[in-house]
C-alpha cells in the first residue's frame, strides 16, 4: 500500500466493518457448510457444490484480507469537528460553478467512500485535490481527460458535529 493515510468519515468507516462482519459471520460460514456437506458426497473432481464453494471461500477470504487491510490504514475523520469550516477540507460538501456558470455540488470524501453519481468524489480524485484548501470565491483549475477546466467555489459546509 501506500504511504498516504486512508482518510475515511465514521460512516464509512462503518460501512467497511458492516461488510467485514457479514461477510465473516454469516456469508463465510455458510459457505464452509456447503463446502463440507459437498466433501462427504464423495468425488470431489466433478462435484459441483464443491468447487463453487471452494472458489467463493477463496474470493471471501480475500475480500477479507482487503477490508481488514482497508480499516488498519484508515484515518477517521468527522468532517464536523474540522476546526477551519472556511476552507475545503475532507468531509466538506463544496458548490461550484464551471466557466459556462453550470453549477455542482460535491462532497469530499475517502477514496473508499466514493459515488460519483451521488457527487462524492474520493481525496485523490484530480477535482478533490484542486479544490482542497480552497476558500469561498476561489478559482481552481483542474486537469480533467477532456482538458482543463476552470471552477469557482460557490459555497462551503460541513455535516454537524458529532456528540460522541
Amino acid at each position: 500500500m501506500n504511504n498516504r493515510p486512508n482518510y475515511i468519515s465514521p460512516a464509512g468507516f462503518a460501512a467497511l466493518r458492516a461488510e467485514y462482519e457479514r461477510l465473516f459471520a454469516v456469508e463465510r460460514p455458510q459457505i464452509v457448510e456447503i463446502v463440507s456437506w459437498a466433501a462427504g458426497n464423495g468425488d470431489r473432481s466433478e462435484n459441483g457444490d464443491y468447487l463453487y464453494g471452494r472458489k467463493r471461500m477463496r474470493e471471501i477470504d480475500g475480500q477479507l484480507r482487503r477490508l481488514s487491510k482497508k480499516m488498519k490504514a484508515a484515518k477517521v475523520i468527522d468532517p464536523g469537528q474540522q476546526p477551519d469550516k472556511s476552507r475545503v477540507y475532507f468531509g466538506a460538501t463544496v458548490t461550484i460553478a464551471d466557466e459556462d456558470d453550470n453549477q455542482r455540488i460535491v462532497t469530499l470524501v475517502g477514496d473508499d467512500e466514493t459515488d460519483a453519481s451521488a457527487g462524492r468524489i474520493g481525496g485523490n480524485a484530480p477535482l478533490s485535490r484542486a479544490l482542497r484548501g480552497a476558500a469561498t470565491g476561489d478559482l481552481r483549475k483542474v486537469t480533467l481527460p477532456v482538458g482543463e477546466k476552470e471552477y469557482e467555489v460557490l459555497a462551503i459546509s460541513y455535516p454537524e458535529q458529532r456528540i460522541p
